[in-house]
């Protein structure tokens, strides 16, 4: 009878310690293909997204007044009668 080699697979330990070295090792290739923005870029993407919160801000608030003096104008009106 001919013995078979039987291969035995690494113990978990092994095996996920593995898992995590290729998962860094992955991870750092990737961040190398990043193109980052530079810091022109970030102050402009910055201040455009500010004016858009404000203008947002501005345009919530004009509505909440508006429909704060309908709402007054219809209470008035119902009191009236």
């Amino acid at each position: 009878m001919a013995e078979k080699s039987v291969k035995k697979k690494p113990n978990i330990l092994v095996r996920m310690g593995r898992g995590i070295v290729r998962f860094f090792r992955d991870t750092r290739g990737e961040l190398k293909k990043v193109v980052w923005p530079s810091r022109k870029q970030v102050l402009n993407n910055f201040l455009v997204v500010v004016v858009f919160v404000v203008l947002a801000a501005v345009f919530i608030f004009l509505l909440d007044l508006l429909f704060n003096w309908l709402l007054n104008l219809l209470i008035n009106l119902g009191t009236a009668l």
